[in-house]
């Protein structure tokens, strides 16, 4: 069983950066678990944004933050963490961080890949 709580949300300008954290507890990444993060904006539906594989030598991202967004994980520290820069007022919504036990290089980038689901961070990114 793992438990992933999600910090470091919050209110940001347009144009400005913020970091995501994903703390793991219950068991640790190093014994191998892919992880991603996804948000949802109110009315919309849950969206995929960034995935790493269990080693981070693989990460994907939605083509709406490629080049803005930077997906990274610390297995000593069980974390991972989702860097934002140049953030829009699109990007509003709450992230949320998964994970799933998977294989070496695996990597997941829709959210039936994973089942274990953080509660969320909301992002607000003001105009």
């Amino acid at each position: 069983q793992v438990q992933l709580v999600e910090s470091g949300g919050g209110l940001v300008q347009a144009g400005g950066s913020l970091r995501l954290s994903c703390a793991a507890s219950g068991r640790t990444f190093i014994s191998g678990y892919r992880a991603g993060w996804f948000r949802q904006a109110p009315g919309k539906e849950r969206q995929f944004v960034a995935a790493i594989s269990i080693g981070g030598e693989r990460t994907s991202y939605a083509d709406s933050v490629k080049g803005r967004f930077t997906i990274s994980r610390d297995n000593a520290k069980n974390t991972i963490f989702l860097q934002m820069n140049s953030v829009k007022a699109e990007d509003t919504a709450v992230y949320s961080c998964a994970a799933e036990h998977a294989y070496f290089g695996s990597i997941g980038t829709a959210a039936a890949d994973y089942n274990y689901w953080g509660r969320g961070t909301q992002v607000t990114v003001s105009s």
